[in-house]
């Protein structure tokens, strides 16, 4: 389901200035000398230039994932979402959801400055200017002023989507047109779940210090998953693996995947649930993956036997043992939809060398903690994993920060790092052309 969203175009916001022509240039030119399996020259980790043509070109122009429902759940709720030069308040109204630029109309303060919280009209700390929830100007008085027109200086506003639960924005005057026909691939694999009758658990940001792009090459690939033990436990380690390329100290983890993935879909088939690979990364503008596949163990949920986590199903769901809905979005996000819970990160790029990683853990709503789920218990899994994760980001940046740095091959397992990288040079080249 699809709730509806304000988001009237001629308010919105001017995106940040083009790139000169010869900043476009070098860009091209670096565009034109990536070499395909490899990953991107070091400017593209380190040059603050091209992270502002990043945040014009590619966060400028294209859906991001921002948020799920859960975190908004009544009118009035919101939270802001900052990256690059930008941010945005969300909020939740009783028509849908609205997206307003974070800066006020009088000199550009934040008008709410706090990641989360409630509120009726927003009203700006600095000058007290008052807007509405649809972001129009209510009050500005002044001693003296008798002519200010307020209907001329309304909140800007970006577009807002909110499909099975998660919520979409897009700062272009004319975003992808074919997020409709993503958001009809992917709705149907998360509908059973109801986010927007979940709950959230736990929430956790992180400041990994890399470039966004290896944050997202990281999560692409599971090359280095030996590196995450507690993953380990439920995750097959096999994943992004084919048969004839698996190694031979994996044949038998290998095997009991493939055994563990036919009797997921025989249990999917009689439940009525998608389950097959879709796998669009970079053939089309806004780039998906998601499946439905096993875990490990009991198959259940991230833990270290792999039983389930929270003792509540979520949505219409009967069974426990559905392993884990898998989606990827291009540019910023990752999602692991599990019986019992739902995980979903968001990647926020903060300058060339730091992004914030935004992980939200989502429960039942009826789910009691400390009686359903113990919260430790609920993030150990993903906590250490995102950890981990951060140290990895970190070493790559240093060595895209070192003179001796040059483009590496990805290895066959790490193939949808190299979609990732072309869906991104592609959207480039189209940004710079």
């Amino acid at each position: 389901m699809t709730l509806a969203v304000n988001s009237r175009a001629a308010s919105r916001g001017r995106l940040a200035a083009a790139p000169t022509e010869e900043q476009a240039a070098q860009v091209r030119l670096l565009l034109d000398e990536r070499r395909t399996g490899y990953s991107l020259e070091a400017p593209f980790y380190t040059d603050p230039e091209i992270f502002a043509a990043d945040m014009q070109g590619i966060f400028g122009r294209h859906w991001l994932f921002a948020a799920s429902l859960a975190e908004i759940p009544e009118p009035g709720d919101y939270v802001t979402v900052d990256y690059g030069p930008y941010s945005l308040i969300v909020l939740r109204t009783d028509e849908g959801v609205n997206v307003l630029h974070n800066v006020c109309r009088h000199r550009g303060a934040r008008v709410l400055p706090e990641k989360t919280g409630t509120t009726g009209n927003l009203v700006c700390g600095y000058h007290s200017w008052t807007y509405s929830a649809d972001g129009d100007l209510i009050h500005a008085s002044s001693p003296g002023e008798t002519s200010f027109d307020k209907a001329c200086f309304a909140l800007k506003k970006a577009h807002g989507r909110v499909v099975a639960g998660l919520v979409f924005i897009c700062l272009a005057d004319e975003p992808p047109a074919d997020f409709d026909e993503v958001a009809g691939i992917f709705e149907p694999y998360l509908a059973p779940h109801e986010i927007a009758n979940s709950r959230v658990a736990y929430q956790q940001d992180i400041i990994e210090e890399g470039n966004w792009k290896l944050v997202m090459e990281n999560n692409r690939e599971c090359y280095h998953c030996d590196g995450h033990p507690e993953l380990a436990c439920s995750l097959f380690p096999t994943w992004g693996l084919s048969e004839g390329i698996v190694p031979p100290h994996l044949e038998d983890v290998w095997n009991r995947n493939v055994e563990a993935e036919d009797a997921l879909r025989g249990r999917c088939t009689r439940y009525g649930l998608p389950f097959e690979i879709v796998e669009e990364l970079d053939t089309r503008v806004t780039g998906i993956r998601i499946s439905r596949e096993p875990l490990d163990g009991a198959g259940e949920s991230f833990s270290a036997t792999g039983r389930r986590l929270s003792k509540k199903l979520l949505g219409d769901l009967r069974d426990f043992r559905l392993g884990r809905c898998s989606m990827h979005l291009q540019p910023n996000s990752w999602f692991h939809l599990i019986s019992d819970h739902v995980i979903t990160f968001a990647a926020f790029p903060i300058n060339e060398h730091q992004t914030l990683v935004r992980t939200t853990w989502l429960v039942a709503d009826d789910a009691v903690e400390g009686v359903d789920y113990d919260v430790d218990t609920l993030t150990h899994t993903w906590k250490q994993t995102n950890l981990q994760d951060k140290n990895f980001v970190e070493m790559c940046q240093q060595g895209a920060n070192s003179p001796a740095y040059e483009p590496g091959p990805y290895m066959k397992s790490e193939y949808q790092v190299e979609a990732f990288i072309n869906w991104y040079t592609q959207r480039m080249r189209e940004h710079v052309a």
